[in-house]
């Protein structure tokens, strides 16, 4: 198993992790129904822990994409400029190629890390 974060693992895990917590809540609500205690279930907690890792690793797979794109697109502004000064237009087509599809990668984990940013801030507002 790789160590690497993954967007995929981190959506499963904050799906999980909330579905637990729901569970939870509802074991909660059913035993404070009947007069037992008021203190979060296990459900509930682990619940919440398998959340938010899941979502820290959603965040940091996002962050580990924009640093690759940026690797990209710094890789083939070099190989454009290299083509163009050798007059390899092949390698300069190629490194054009590679640096456009580096800025589209940042900008989609960017947009996707600033979306996530406004849901979290709607959340915590309510």
């Amino acid at each position: 198993m790789s160590n690497e974060p993954s967007k995929t693992n981190g959506q499963i895990n904050s799906l999980v992790g909330s579905a637990k917590v729901l569970v939870g809540n509802t074991i909660e609500t059913a035993y404070q129904a009947v007069g037992g205690s008021s203190e979060p279930s296990s459900w509930t907690t682990a619940g919440q822990k398998q959340h938010d890792q899941g979502e820290a690793e959603i965040t940091a797979a996002k962050a580990q994409g924009y640093v690759e794109g940026v690797g990209d697109r710094l890789e083939g502004k070099k190989d454009s400029i290299v083509g163009a000064i050798t007059g390899d237009k092949s390698q300069q087509t190629s490194g054009n190629l590679q640096h456009d599809k580096g800025e589209a990668q940042m900008e989609i984990n960017k947009r996707e890390y600033m979306s996530n940013r406004r849901r979290q801030g709607k959340r915590e507002r309510s």
